[in-house]
């Protein structure tokens, strides 16, 4: 993706970065060429701004607006999405180390007995 998107950019373009979450416990740079150098040339050559954001810091006010305009999305079928639920708390640390290698698709939930009711 890196070697595709880069050339393209515009001088001063700006690029966001977030999402993350696949790289937290690497413990090794990816298989593959060292790209490093070659993009921050090309960052320095054409000016490119480049930044990291946390969702929360700008937009976390709306939070309560969003969440009551989706519960209402969802309720009425103009939003869909996918929920993979795994059993039992014991489970917890492999669905959490495959949802870290991207073996889930949507939102992965671990459902825990909770006094002989599931809770989630």
């Amino acid at each position: 993706m890196l070697d595709a998107v880069i050339p393209l950019l515009n001088a001063n373009a700006r690029v966001p970065v977030c999402g993350l979450i696949s790289q937290y416990n690497a413990t090794e740079l990816p298989a593959g060429p060292d790209r490093l150098n070659w993009m921050m040339g090309q960052i320095l050559s054409k000016k490119i701004k480049v930044q990291g954001f946390i969702i929360f810091d700008t937009f976390g006010h709306l939070y309560p607006e969003f969440a009551s305009e989706m519960a209402g999305w969802i309720a009425a079928g103009k939003i869909k999405y996918r929920e993979e639920i795994i059993d039992g708390l014991e489970n917890a640390p492999s669905a959490f180390i495959g949802l870290l290698r991207g073996k889930n698709f949507g939102k992965r939930v671990i459902r825990v007995g909770h006094n002989g009711k599931a809770t989630t």
